[in-house]
């Protein structure tokens, strides 16, 4: 493990900006880029104008590690190139943003009123990618939808399960149970969700590291309490869904979490902006939501 990405994301000020739409999310990305499926005919194509967007966000002035500690990447990122380098060596080298992979392959199917991670057979020769690319940790994404004891126990026991093989390739694990924003009873879901996380921590060994991606919660501060466990480097927010200024004004009632957003970081640039107004407005979103961040 790298002791100065680790202080940087124990300690420092700013945000995790999410670059990791997979293959089944990546035709949104580009359509909310402006980029429309005629584009392309191959799935080679696809990912190689998804590149060439993230290419563009990463090698933007305003894209740096002043403001953004950390960025998230989907395998097919990992293993391509910016200017010679391969993405998470530009990012450090470059930028001093420190890169992490997105691992998960999906979502099972909804029981239990819970979306599972579907099984990642693979997941030990990725993890060995990830060490080979000089990546930092990891992130994995599950979903709960209802106020369910059982299912909710099983998501957090699956994530920590998981998040126990990749602490064993000195790799800190971005553990993300994420409650839909529109759950009916999503209060009570957090409640659940924290009981459970609480006791998953307990059985840690003393050295392992862990982080959190969550919902911002309808509780202000109601993660305040994970942030000072040893186990823990970092509590940080997805967006959820929410616009850029709802996430952003909901995430200044939280001290101490920061954002992990990805559409709304997003979500105001396009192929079609001139280079000086795609940077301008990519600087702009940066700091209203480093700002939130930092409250």
């Amino acid at each position: 493990m790298n002791a100065i990405q680790l202080k940087q994301m124990t300690s420092a000020k700013g945000f995790i900006a999410a670059l990791d739409q997979s293959g089944g999310s990546t035709p949104k990305a580009l359509k909310q880029y402006g980029v429309n499926e005629d584009a392309w005919t191959t799935e080679e194509e696809m990912f190689q104008l998804v590149h060439q967007m993230r290419t563009r966000v990463i090698k933007a002035p305003a894209f740096k590690g002043d403001r953004i500690i950390a960025s998230i990447l989907f395998e097919n990122t990992m293993n391509r190139k910016i200017d010679d380098k391969y993405t998470a060596d530009y990012l450090w080298e470059e930028k001093q943003v420190v890169p992490i992979l997105k691992i998960d392959k999906g979502l099972a199917d909804l029981e239990n009123g819970v979306q599972v991670m579907k099984p990642m057979p693979e997941l030990d020769d990725l993890l060995k990618q990830a060490q080979k690319r000089h990546i930092f940790g990891t992130k994995m994404r599950s979903v709960i939808k209802e106020a369910n004891e059982e299912g909710i126990k099983k998501i957090v026991d699956q994530q920590f399960e998981i998040a126990k093989r990749i602490i064993a390739y000195d790799l800190v694990p971005i553990i993300e149970p994420e409650v839909d924003i529109h759950a009916p009873e999503k209060t009570k879901c957090e409640e659940l969700l924290k009981k459970y996380i609480k006791e998953d921590l307990k059985a840690l060994g003393k050295d392992q590291k862990v982080m959190f991606k969550l919902t911002i919660p309808n509780i202000d501060n109601f993660y305040a309490d994970l942030m000072g466990d040893t186990h823990v480097v970092r509590v940080v927010a997805l967006s959820g869904g929410y616009s850029q200024d709802e996430a952003c004004e909901k995430l200044t009632h939280n001290h101490g979490m920061i954002a992990s957003f990805s559409r709304a970081l997003l979500q105001d640039l396009s192929s079609s902006q001139s280079d000086a107004d795609f940077n301008k407005m990519l600087k702009d979103s940066i700091e209203k939501i480093y700002q939130a961040s930092i409250k």
